[in-house]
């Protein structure tokens, strides 16, 4: 089952957002990330297995920034794989999202964005729905609440 965690304050994200993580390894899972941000630039990391292994990742490329989200995931679409763990982002890196559940139309969803020219890294439906927020925000609202 996944797991959802954030962090907002004036401390490092990175560290409260493990911690949470770690607080949910017992539900099972097959892959790991963590999207932190920092004077405005998004850094994610991510990886296939255990939060071990991210820690790891961490350790060697610092995700710095006091507002952030993790996820564990528990693979609905998509192989467990670094590109298809959460969070998931848009190519400009201006949307990040994680997600618990199936999105149904996900296929129906991907095919229209796809003709609209958007590229896709992972097969999950989570990234689908951050590229759909990323379209409506450009093209129709340019707030993030209308988008969604």
């Amino acid at each position: 089952m996944c797991g959802i965690v954030g962090y907002i304050g004036k401390k490092e994200a990175t560290p409260f957002l493990i911690n949470g993580l770690s607080k949910l390894e017992y539900r099972g899972y097959d892959s790991a990330g963590v999207a932190v941000l920092k004077d405005g630039h998004l850094k994610v990391s991510k990886c296939k297995g255990r939060l071990a292994n991210l820690e790891e990742k961490i350790k060697n490329d610092p995700v710095a920034g006091t507002l952030g989200v993790g996820h564990t995931r528990w693979a609905t679409h998509g192989e467990p794989s670094e590109e298809n763990a959460h969070p998931h982002y848009s190519d400009d890196l201006s949307v990040v999202a994680v997600h618990n559940g199936i999105i149904e139309n996900y296929q129906e969803l991907k095919e229209k964005l796809l003709k609209k020219g958007y590229k896709f890294y992972s097969g999950t439906d989570t990234e689908v729905a951050v590229k759909l927020i990323h379209y409506y925000y450009n093209k129709y609202f340019g707030n993030p609440i209308d988008a969604i």
